[in-house]
């Protein structure tokens, strides 16, 4: 028995419009509908995967879509599925980017956005703690997770060494102490059993498409290398190599490759690159485009549609009487090369992982990978947390509202359990309110 593609397609559909939350809550929704409710796929396999989509560089939860949509429909389903989960929120970034830079400085918008910061805060770190329970379940991975903290709080080592790192960790302890590096939920069918069989279970044979073939390698390959040169080489023929949108290319596409560690990891080599390097937005905007990616559905990343935005926008103010369409085309081209790197390393690997399901000497540094993760993303809750307490620098003043509004929302997210746009809401109108307490005493 298998799923219509027609079937898997109005899901991918449905999913790109309701997957809030960023990567956390989009795994959580993929786990529950496809294990859980489906019976898609069995769970072994889904954290298989997953653990596999961490490894890669890129936004996980596309490439987990993407996997997933390719092993039960081959190359096309994998695409379609992948893009489907992306282009809602294109469309809807790019809206929401034009409103920002056109309202953005009405006074009670730029309060709305005040509040939202400090919850993206929490979030974040929410996000640690779900993906910690998850992935983290004995004193070893915790020790890992911990190291991996200070690798990057402490010391600043790059993303891809503490990934290294954490690999080859796992490859030494997989051998000598195996029972630390298992899969969480591969210790027998354990939770698995209560939800029946799955399409493809732990049992399942590789189908054929998803068995390695150098015939199929070569031809992806040089399909995706087609899909990446058409595009930059016409960006440079029509605006010059050292102009806005091949930079835009070239950039995102060393972010797609360089950065490890999911949608999480990727935000800081963005950041430097974008706020720092280029300059082609602030600070406080990258803050507010994070605020607007936890918003809206689909990938986390899909916050480099807003950077390609405000650079094109911004960037074409003089001289042009709509720079909204200059806005579109850095959105577009950001996208483009930010998630083509993502189908290729999925449908290259994928074959090599499936050949792999159920083996310790793979999975292992996967495992050590996946606790590594939670250390770079709490070292990301920190990191958003500072700008946010500390919104010009240690020697400024401390924004007090900030804090007691990032507390109340963790609060929101620990301890009673609410849901990310609940948050979200909550804290804009704290921010619209602080703002009229503020006009008021003046």
């Amino acid at each position: 028995m298998t799923v219509p593609l027609r079937e898997a397609l109005k899901f991918w559909a449905k999913l790109g419009f309701i997957s809030f939350g960023g990567p956390a809550g989009q795994i959580a929704v993929l786990h529950q509908e496809l294990v859980e409710k489906r019976r898609w796929i069995s769970e072994r396999r889904f954290l298989h995967a997953l653990n596999y989509c961490m490894l890669l560089p890129g936004p996980e939860a596309q490439q987990l879509v993407t996997y997933i949509g390719w092993l039960m429909h081959r190359t096309w389903g994998g695409v379609l599925a992948g893009t489907l989960f992306v282009i809602p929120s294109l469309f809807l970034l790019i809206g929401l980017s034009w409103v920002y830079l056109t309202f953005g400085q009405v006074p009670w918008i730029a309060a709305i956005f005040f509040g939202i910061k400090p919850a993206v805060t929490a979030i974040v770190l929410h996000a640690a703690v779900k993906i910690g329970k998850r992935t983290i379940h004995n004193q070893a991975l915790r020790a890992i997770a911990l190291i991996s903290f200070l690798a990057i709080f402490v010391l600043n080592l790059a993303f891809p060494i503490i990934v290294l790192c954490a690999a080859l960790i796992g490859i030494w302890g997989g051998k000598r102490y195996p029972e630390y590096f298992q899969q969480a939920g591969s210790h027998g069918k354990g939770n698995d059993n209560q939800y029946g069989a799955a399409l493809i279970d732990d049992d399942t044979p590789t189908p054929d498409h998803a068995k390695f073939s150098t015939k199929r390698l070569i031809l992806q390959g040089s399909v995706v290398i087609l899909l990446w040169s058409i595009p930059f080489i016409a960006l440079v023929l029509f605006f010059g190599w050292q102009t806005l949108y091949p930079q835009i290319a070239w950039f995102f596409t060393k972010a797609a490759f360089l950065t490890f560690g999911g949608a999480y990891a990727v935000l800081p080599y963005v950041y430097q690159g974008a706020v720092d390097q280029f300059h082609w937005l602030s600070a406080g905007q990258m803050m507010d485009g994070l605020a607007l990616g936890e918003a809206t559905p689909g990938p986390l990343i899909m916050v480099v549609a807003f950077v390609g935005y405000l650079a094109g926008h911004i960037q074409n103010l003089i001289g042009n009487t709509n720079p909204f369409w200059f806005g579109v085309l850095g959105a577009c081209v950001a996208t483009w090369f930010t998630f083509l790197p993502s189908f290729f390393l999925v449908l290259v690997g994928g074959p090599l992982i499936e050949s792999t399901h159920g083996k310790l000497s793979f999975t292992a540094p996967l495992t050590a990978i996946s606790a590594a993760v939670v250390g770079v993303i709490a070292n990301l809750g920190l990191f958003f947390a500072y700008h946010v307490f500390f919104p010009h620098g240690l020697g400024g003043s401390i924004s007090w509202v900030s804090i007691v509004i990032t507390v109340f929302a963790g609060l929101a997210l620990f301890k009673f359990q609410k849901g990310v746009i609940s948050v979200l809401t909550g804290s804009a109108l704290a921010g619209l309110l602080s703002y009229l307490v503020a006009s008021l005493l003046i």
